[in-house]
């Protein structure tokens, strides 16, 4: 008996554990910062437990350009644990970010140039971030081990 290959999502008893498209959260950020984030960065997907139930949070994007906001992000933290990466997209030189973006945790600040994954326990404030510059494409992504994201990382 030959085994169905479903093609992109297209049907299958476990379709609804494939994200294929974006679907953030609408509550997620102010309609102006929406529009300030597209013009540095492009979010790809997220996933939670709003879109796949029982899932945990994910976030991945791309920056590209030097936002006009500095910083981007205000320090915040969760209740939960939360992994955060950036990694730049040159295969003959993975570790070189061609990027600087400056990131705190607890207020220390860390300038970051090379491909980088941060661990950020529960209750840890982090994330303070400035993209100073950027030379090629970053791929972004954050890990919260929650069904939905809750920092305040995007100021309303």
């Amino acid at each position: 008996m030959e085994e169905k290959v479903y093609l992109n999502n297209e049907g299958g008893e476990y379709a609804g554990y494939i994200v294929q498209e974006l679907k953030t959260p609408p509550n997620m950020y102010t309609p102006e910062f929406g529009e300030m984030y597209r013009k540095f960065s492009n979010r790809v997907l997220w996933m939670d437990g709003n879109n796949v139930p029982g899932a945990f949070q994910m976030n991945v994007a791309w920056y590209y350009a030097v936002p006009e906001r500095d910083p981007v992000f205000e320090e915040h933290c969760h209740d939960s644990d939360e992994i955060i990466g950036f990694f730049g997209c040159d295969p003959e030189d993975p570790y070189n970010l061609h990027a600087e973006i400056e990131i705190t945790i607890n207020g220390e600040r860390h300038l970051l140039t090379k491909s980088t994954m941060i661990f950020a326990p529960a209750g840890l404030p982090h994330m303070r971030i400035s993209i100073k510059r950027v030379d090629r494409p970053v791929f972004h992504f954050s890990v919260v081990t929650n069904h939905e994201y809750i920092g305040g990382a995007y100021a309303k």
